[in-house]
């Protein structure tokens, strides 16, 4: 395991070089890249120049957006295969090999069954796109009712329901992401993201939320930094993902409101401390392995 930021997921933003001084400054070891932004970096001047700093820095690339619609109809899908290619291409050659793609809550077209059935048959699609460029496809759900508000028909909101998905993709390729504060939203618990072993999960995001308020009644605007309360356990998921084998990233994250009275700084510094915590009660080693003394 490593230490990964995602600028996005802290709510931030700034140039590359900026970014990746901020991520060697506090600690991290891995990066998200803006696969969009990066590609049209390449076409502006070349691959060598858009990954020179990263290549520098000696940073792991953590995950990227899956660049494809791939939830609507055949004709939209299939219209932006091609484009998808050649980002992916892109993507296989910078190194990158973690593509994440989140799931509706809710929709007005199919009932449950039948868009489980739909998922299940494009994402084993997906998937096997993914696998010619030897890469994997993390699965993330939303546990926020207001997204499931208003609307027809009820899809997955849980990570139970996520990993029954991704136990009926054939597609070894394709996992989940076990987004902490989305367990917790969801009612779960990280026993769930333990059974599915750590070569299916794809990515970590880590996150708290208040300490006073049910889970079931939490949204994104409460989402904390990690080990802020309390209210989710960092080191004891730490622990978990490092007893199962888990090798990719944990990237904190937080809202916007949670970090409003803090600059572009302090966040990632506070982020950075926060994961070193947990690491040290974790008694995890460096490189996110288990030290003999805690290892059971």
């Amino acid at each position: 395991m490593f230490r990964n930021l995602n600028p996005h997921l802290l709510g931030i933003s700034g140039r590359q070089s900026e970014l990746i001084e901020l991520a060697l400054s506090y600690g991290f070891k891995g990066i998200d890249i803006d696969l969009a932004e990066f590609q049209q970096t390449v076409k502006t001047y070349s691959l060598a120049h858009a990954r020179r700093l990263i290549d520098s820095a000696r940073l792991k690339i953590g995950t990227f957006r899956l660049p494809l619609v791939w939830d609507e109809d055949d004709e939209t899908y299939k219209s932006g295969l091609a484009a998808a290619e050649e980002s992916l291409k892109l993507a296989a050659e910078v190194g990158l090999s973690r593509a994440i793609a989140t799931i509706a809550p809710a929709n007005d077209l199919r009932p449950y069954h039948e868009n489980f059935e739909f998922h299940r048959r494009r994402l084993q699609e997906v998937g096997e796109l993914l696998a010619t460029h030897r890469m994997k496809l993390g699965l993330e759900f939303a546990a926020d009712p207001e997204l499931r508000k208003d609307r027809a028909f009820q899809f997955i909101h849980t990570f139970d329901a996520l990993a029954t998905l991704v136990g009926m993709i054939r597609s070894a390729n394709v996992g989940a992401v076990v987004d902490l504060f989305q367990l917790h939203a969801g009612g779960g618990s990280f026993d769930e993201a333990r059974k599915l072993g750590g070569e299916k999960i794809i990515s970590v995001i880590v996150a708290d939320a208040p300490a006073e308020k049910a889970g079931a009644d939490c949204d994104e605007a409460d989402r904390l930094l990690p080990g802020e309360s309390g209210a989710i356990d960092l080191a004891a998921a730490l622990v978990g993902l490092a007893e199962i084998g888990y090798e990719g990233p944990i990237t904190p994250s937080a809202s916007k409101s949670a970090t409003a009275s803090l600059k572009r700084e302090q966040i990632v510094k506070a982020a950075g401390e926060r994961l070193t915590q947990g690491w040290t009660t974790a008694g995890l080693s460096p490189a996110g392995k288990l030290s003999a003394v805690v290892k059971r």
